[in-house]
């Protein structure tokens, strides 16, 4: 993610308690905070009382903030962090202090006060985020940081724009989804386009609107003169149409029943558009599976690296192995550049335009936004891309993960997961766990 996530900081605290003591932690939370990688809103000062703390809130409910920070310097009551937080409109983490066990008084009794503020708001169905250490403890730090990305991610769900091109193939249950669900969990705004129309649409568009694309292939795809040159540019011209579409009414992903229609209707494949869209990092899924593209993003946002949206095909239990594949809509950056990077026509309809390539080697991430058992969760999974010749045609990379294949395939049926599975280079599950908690999904870690 390009832009750092901005942070309020409101510190609470009572004059019962060690007030020079508690004055020095707040500095030195607030030096940790200000040495992070976050823009920090607010002020260094204690705020003793409802009346100068509620002060506080117009100013930080104003500063579009992903992530609101409550410093439990000492106790307090539960009646002022209920009144913040249930207002709040956006997540809200407590960081509470640990102390010397002297014998003699508690000076802060830090931790209290965020027990007894998190039942209170549990009994209201407020979840929190909570953090415990010291302001030097580099742990804390590291989790606040990802805490705080993954607050940036939520309020991005909030303010995306998912178009779904046409209904998902009978059968394909994986690709359906709930719309009250939907704006439930993530608050994406969605419009939907029959695909024919959208057909007629790239139709009527001028075929010099491959020309540009055609030429940015053409550096990647030594071959593409090979291909069948109608149906290659009806491809781009899809590509075209797509980028217009997102570019012009600010969508940040689009879901698109690729098949049959662009096949029996159009006359090419729409696999080698939705992998140039997943190139620019406006993901794309085909059978217009609408958590696809959302995963999709996930694990885009939480990454930085553009995502691609697979099936598993084929497990080996003996060589300890798995398969990741899709027609050919890798994003380019993800290929081994040690084989073959090429076009090529789909495997079952035999029009062009797809990418050909095996997946480079290295670490990657595996995540899914699962309707699987009839209730939204996040599945994660981690792994190794191995280096490995194209196991199937179209884009496809062979992985060892981080259990034994037959467990992994056994894991993934019991949770009744969806075949659809989006894929990043590196690994990302911290990050993509504290997502998940933000947005109140259950995590099911299938590695």
């Amino acid at each position: 993610m390009n832009n750092k996530a901005k942070v309020g900081v409101l510190a609470l605290g009572r004059t019962t308690f060690d007030v020079p003591y508690a004055q020095e932690m707040l500095a030195q939370s607030w030096q940790a905070l200000s040495g992070m990688d976050i823009e920090l809103v607010g002020e260094p000062v204690l705020q003793f009382d409802a009346e100068s703390a509620l002060k506080m809130l117009p100013a930080l409910k104003q500063a579009d903030l992903d992530l609101l920070l409550i410093l439990q310097v000492t106790f307090t009551d539960a009646s002022l962090t209920t009144e913040v937080v249930r207002g709040f409109p956006v997540p809200t983490a407590m960081w509470s202090f640990p102390e010397a066990r002297t014998g003699g008084r508690l000076r802060l009794n830090s931790f209290c006060g965020v027990n007894l503020a998190c039942h209170a708001l549990s009994r209201e169905a407020i979840n929190v985020q909570t953090l415990h250490g010291l302001p030097d403890d580099s742990r804390v730090i590291s989790e606040l940081q990802q805490l705080a990305q993954a607050a940036a991610i939520v309020k991005r769900f909030k303010q995306a724009k998912v178009m779904v091109i046409g209904e998902h193939p009978l059968g394909f249950d994986a690709c359906n989804y709930n719309q009250q669900q939907l704006t439930q969990h993530f608050g994406v705004e969605v419009t939907r386009q029959p695909v024919l129309e959208f057909i007629d649409e790239v139709k009527a568009l001028p075929d010099s609107v491959a020309d540009a694309p055609y030429a940015r292939r053409a550096k990647d795809f030594p071959n593409l003169a090979e291909m069948d040159q109608t149906a290659t540019r009806k491809t781009l011209k899809v590509y075209s149409a797509l980028r217009e579409k997102a570019q012009r009414e600010g969508y940040t992903g689009i879901a698109v029943r690729c098949w049959p229609d662009f096949f029996t209707d159009y006359g090419c494949a729409a696999c080698g558009a939705l992998a140039l869209m997943n190139e620019d990092k406006v993901p794309c899924g085909c059978e217009a599976d609408m958590f696809g593209v959302l995963s999709s993003l996930m694990a885009q946002w939480a990454s930085g690296n553009a995502a691609f949206n697979t099936d598993l095909v084929d497990i080996d239990p003996q060589d300890n192995s798995v398969v990741f594949w899709h027609c050919g809509q890798a994003p380019i950056e993800m290929a081994d550049r040690d084989g073959p990077v090429q076009a090529t026509i789909h495997s079952n309809r035999k029009l062009p335009l797809l990418s050909e390539f095996a997946l480079k080697p290295g670490r990657i991430t595996l995540c899914r936004i699962t309707q699987g058992e009839g209730k939204l969760r996040l599945m994660l999974a981690g792994g190794e891309m191995i280096k490995a010749p194209l196991a199937f045609s179209g884009t496809a990379g062979t992985a060892r993960l981080d259990v034994d294949a037959d467990t992994y395939r056994q894991r993934l049926i019991a949770a009744g997961m969806e075949h659809h599975t989006s894929l990043v280079y590196g690994e990302h599950r911290p990050l993509l766990r504290k997502v998940a908690g933000l947005l109140g999904l259950d995590v099911i870690e299938l590695t």
